[in-house]
């Protein structure tokens, strides 16, 4: 019964990183919680493979997957761009934050309603819109103008959701093990090289 749960768990491991991206976030820790929404696309990719590994699909973990998506790659990177720098632009920013979470919701129904599996997706999916946006949020000292770099990407990654736009579906791929080490590394490397060349302009 454990073992049929652990896609579950690595789901709810997903929305655990986002809500503490959120707090973390709120307390000006920007660099951590994007670190966080990067490593929680990890765990997104996990949990499927291994639902399909264990054959412990369900319509159940299909709904908990999307609610903890909607947490990690939507709310927590809107509200890490808030803190950021949105709320330096009054209304403007506000609508901004609420924006790129509502498309991401819209992306997700959209998705959840589809009766066939299908080689593309229509849309970008908010597991790759919030990893690009928290990897933007982490690499803002190197972005200039942030001020306006930052929000415009986020407004684009909210149109490409709702887009028509077809993707890749890598769902099917074979997942190399040595992923499982790399990708991490590669994570806390860009983090390390981010945090160093901050320290270095202070």
């Amino acid at each position: 019964m454990f073992i049929k749960s652990i896609p579950s768990v690595l789901t709810l491991g997903n929305l655990v990183i986002g809500m503490v991206a959120i707090l973390i976030s709120s307390q000006g820790r920007f660099n951590e919680a994007a670190l966080l929404v990067v490593i929680g696309m990890l765990l997104d990719g996990l949990d499927g493979r291994a639902a399909r590994l264990l054959h412990a699909e369900s319509e159940f973990g299909k709904q908990l997957d999307s609610l903890s998506d909607l947490v990690t790659f939507g709310v927590a990177p809107a509200a890490m761009m808030y803190n950021v720098i949105l709320s330096h632009l009054g209304i403007a920013g506000d609508a901004l934050a609420i924006w790129f979470p509502m498309c991401g919701a819209l992306r997700l129904a959209r998705f959840n309603v589809q009766t066939k599996s299908s080689s593309f997706f229509v849309g970008l999916p908010i597991t790759a819109a919030g990893g690009i946006l928290a990897t933007m949020a982490l690499t803002r000292p190197v972005l200039h103008p942030s001020i306006v770099i930052l929000p415009v990407g986020m407004f684009v990654l909210s149109i490409l959701m709702v887009s028509n736009v077809r993707y890749p579906n890598f769902k099917k791929v074979a997942f190399p093990k040595s992923a499982v080490v790399l990708v991490p590394l590669f994570v806390v490397t860009i983090f390390c090289a981010i945090k160093f060349h901050f320290i270095r302009a202070n």
